[in-house]
């Protein structure tokens, strides 16, 4: 008997009803459940296919069915090899957007710099409050796993994970769909202490590999200065102005530049704060976030790309700056870069 299409549609309708509700599924369901506008009595016959196929389970006479160990592999074979194939694409797409976008970003500092005669930097975009899409545990070594987690804005990550005992291939399918059972479609608030609990006694001896996966999952979802990358111009602009060029002065605002760790940390820790409506700050003297900062006036704001993709551009000058050309030109910028996503966004949806 063949597993023909509509079989591994009716087959992935029971799983996935049976995943959500943990109750037996019958042919009323799944008749609702689909799009193949198929009555009861086809969908029963399927069914009993399905079941003498060793794919589903009847645990009693008169119940819906159950999806088999047979029924859960052959569903998380072709999910992996579906994700396996969609991580590939996310990769390669994501490859020649970040190419596109580091060369727009550096261009439009350079513009920012050239307009205001301040120094200036702005980050690349990093995905805040995103969603879990899809978790891969797989086999690396006996004795290692690799978890791929895929968020919301096509974010991949890979994390590692080693174990004390070899994991059989039954013991790790149940771990995926318990993971993705959980955790699909849940933000990093979202995936709370009492869900990891119950993650963990569902698992069993495997209690840690689940710990090990949450802690990847908050590291991928999160961002960091480490992974947020800044882009810098106009340092030179800080010599034009005699209350910031005397010598000490100077070398540290541009060593705080060159380093880009002070830059990355001021963006998270403004971030954590309460924004205006326009998500434009500006700090002012020892207000400023930064220690070597102190005789500047520095002034932020926020771009987003949607999708959970922000991203910050800074002006950094004398306390003396010209704020009112200073604010013209970000809220300019924030217009620009909403229009230049979007157009680039429409531009590969035609093709």
């Amino acid at each position: 008997m063949e597993l023909d299409g509509r079989k591994k549609t009716i087959l992935t309708a029971i799983i996935r009803t049976y995943l959500e509700t943990g109750e037996p599924v019958g042919s009323r369901t799944i008749s609702k459940y689909t799009d193949l506008n198929l009555s009861s009595a086809t969908i029963r016959n399927e069914m009993s296919d399905l079941e003498e196929m060793g794919y589903i389970l009847q645990p009693h006479t008169s119940a819906g069915r159950i999806p088999s160990d047979k029924g859960y592999r052959l569903y998380v074979d072709e999910l992996i090899k579906s994700k396996d194939q969609e991580v590939s694409e996310i990769k390669d797409m994501m490859i020649q957007k970040t190419d596109k976008l580091e060369k727009m970003l550096k261009q439009v500092v350079k513009v920012l710099a050239n307009n205001t005669n301040y120094a200036t930097m702005i980050t690349g975009p990093v995905y805040k409050q995103v969603r879990v899409r899809f978790i891969q545990l797989s086999r690396v070594h006996e004795l290692q796993l690799v978890a791929v987690i895929v968020a919301e804005g096509n974010l991949v990550k890979n994390q590692i994970i080693e174990i004390s005992e070899p994991i059989d291939d039954e013991t790790l399918l149940k771990l995926n769909l318990l993971l993705n059972t959980q955790m699909n479609g849940k933000t990093i608030e979202e995936i709370n202490l009492d869900m990891i609990s119950r993650m963990k006694s569902q698992a069993g001896i495997h209690s840690q590999v689940i710990a090990s996966v949450v802690d990847a999952v908050a590291e991928a979802i999160q961002s960091d200065k480490e992974d947020m990358p800044v882009y810098t111009s106009g340092t030179n602009n800080i010599f034009k102005y005699p209350e910031l060029s005397d010598s000490s002065r100077a070398s540290e605002l541009v060593s705080a530049f060159e380093e880009k760790d002070q830059l990355a940390q001021m963006i998270i820790d403004a971030s954590a704060e309460e924004e205006s409506e326009t998500g434009i700050q500006v700090y002012i003297g020892n207000d400023g976030p930064i220690n070597t900062m102190k005789d500047c006036s520095v002034v932020t704001a926020n771009y987003d790309f949607g999708n959970g993709m922000k991203g910050t551009v800074g002006i950094i000058g004398p306390k003396r700056m010209d704020y009112e050309n200073v604010l013209d030109n970000l809220k300019t910028l924030q217009t620009q870069l909403d229009k230049i996503f979007k157009n680039g966004e429409n531009a590969g949806e035609e093709k």
